[in-house]
């Protein structure tokens, strides 16, 4: 039996439907990067309220659990910190969705954000600077490792697609220059 696909069953429909989205999160990192396993997809949305029927539209019962209509429209106005997921019932699996529009570098991040196909799919990545943001910044709140391993990783196999002097700018203006440091250092 083939194993669960979270691109089939949460970006390309999302792709098809036209959502605009970028994937970030570990299989952002592992695409740039060295792989690791995850059992969800990270997704920052570029979502208005009039585009909540269409993830419900996307994601139907029974297949899917969609959060209320009203609390995605919560998460949407969320100045900064928005998040809703998606659950496939039949497997479990996840997405999380991010629709907050606050962040310093998300205008950044869409307008430099990656076309790539896997398995002969479109789909669209966060670019690997945005990447390195959210994990230093989710590195700080919780102290995880695996976000520094994901970095390094990223930073191992990826160096030539990473603008070191934006990151070195953006860290030093969001205040994580130590984080930075750390995940150059291992």
């Amino acid at each position: 039996m083939n194993e669960p696909d979270l691109f089939a069953i949460f970006v390309r429909p999302l792709h098809r439907a036209g959502v605009r989205y970028m994937i970030t999160g570990p299989i952002a990192s592992t695409h740039y990067g060295e792989p690791r396993l995850t059992m969800d997809v990270d997704l920052v949305v570029h979502l208005d309220e009039s585009e909540i029927p269409t993830i419900a539209a996307t994601f139907p019962e029974p297949d899917f659990y969609v959060p209320p209509t009203a609390v995605m429209a919560e998460e949407i106005r969320r100045p900064a910190h928005g998040h809703f997921n998606l659950i496939h019932l039949p497997t479990g699996l996840k997405a999380d969705f991010y629709p907050s529009r606050h962040h310093t570098y998300w205008t950044w991040a869409w307008a430099h954000r990656r076309h790539a196909e896997i398995e002969g799919q479109p789909a669209c990545f966060s670019p690997p600077e945005y990447v390195i943001l959210s994990k230093l910044e989710f590195y700080r709140e919780g102290g995880s490792e695996k976000h520094l391993r994901d970095i390094r990783g990223m930073l191992a196999v990826s160096p030539e697609e990473i603008d070191r002097a934006l990151l070195d700018q953006a860290t030093a203006a969001l205040g994580l220059g130590d984080e930075w440091r750390s995940a150059q250092a291992g």
